[in-house]
């Protein structure tokens, strides 16, 4: 009988022990999911066509965030759409908040400050002036009020244009181009100084009123943007880009977004 017993509360314990381990302790060499990469692309959310909130369904859109989603589909990666104050890109770069600067990014100019893909928009800077202002040249801004945002290509051309610049009535800076056309519509302001583009689509959403003077103030090219020294990272982001540009996705993807005349990658 007591040998009995003993068999029986033997037995009770090791059940107990069974009943007690989890499906974890259980399954201990199972292999772990695969977390899917993120790449995260910063930009301007007011940088149309580029990359802006579409106020209508709340996401963010344009024609660089549609190349980078591609590259993420293709990939298999998971894109976040990092809106960014741009005058603080290089800390949200070097800090590895964003894996890249993908917004109409001027590679002229800062060849040496970050790793680039190469160029795939040929840009123009150029000026926007009210249809009704008798403004037909860069003359004639002669003693106007001229805006162009903080830390643009175009601010970077104009200080370099002091023959030009010193004209000017003033030359203002403005943190994003919606702020620029509303004072260009007051009265406020004589003229715009931005990428043609952007000018385009701003003209063109506003059901015209404004006119790009034929005079331009320079000529750029744009590129991805990685931190410096991350060249493993720009690699795949352009091997994935020139496959798009040889079956034809990257052309269908710049005429819907109107750019198609700027394009330059693999040409």
């Amino acid at each position: 009988m007591k040998k009995f017993l003993a068999i029986m509360m033997a037995l009770t314990m090791a059940f107990g022990v069974a009943a007690c381990s989890s499906p974890a302790e259980e399954k201990t060499d199972a292999p772990a999911a695969e977390t899917k990469k993120t790449f995260t692309v910063g930009f301007d959310a007011a940088f149309p066509p580029y990359g802006y909130l579409d106020e209508a369904t709340g996401e963010y859109v344009g024609f660089d965030l549609s190349l980078a989603q591609e590259v993420c589909d293709r990939k298999g990666w998971e894109l976040k759409k990092q809106p960014i104050d741009w005058d603080a890109k290089d800390m949200e770069l070097s800090s590895g908040t964003i894996d890249c600067i993908w917004n109409g990014f001027t590679i002229n100019g800062r060849e040496d400050k970050y790793t680039w893909s190469d160029p795939y928009v040929d840009n123009t800077q150029v000026y926007v002036v009210a249809e009704d202002a008798g403004i037909a040249a860069v003359a004639d801004l002669a003693g106007k009020v001229v805006l162009v945002q903080t830390d643009s290509s175009a601010l970077h051309a104009l200080e370099g244009m002091p023959e030009v610049t010193d004209t000017f009535g003033e030359l203002t800076q403005v943190a994003e181009y919606n702020t620029a056309f509303m004072s260009l519509e007051a009265g406020a302001a004589d003229a715009v100084a931005m990428d043609i583009a952007v000018a385009k689509y701003q003209i063109e959403s506003r059901g015209g009123g404004y006119v790009i003077l034929d005079e331009f103030i320079s000529s750029e090219q744009y590129g991805v943007g990685f931190l410096l020294g991350n060249d493993a990272l720009k690699d795949e982001v352009e091997t994935v880009l020139y496959e798009m540009v040889e079956d034809g996705t990257f052309a269908a993807i710049a005429e819907e977004w109107g750019v198609s005349d700027l394009v330059c990658l693999g040409k």
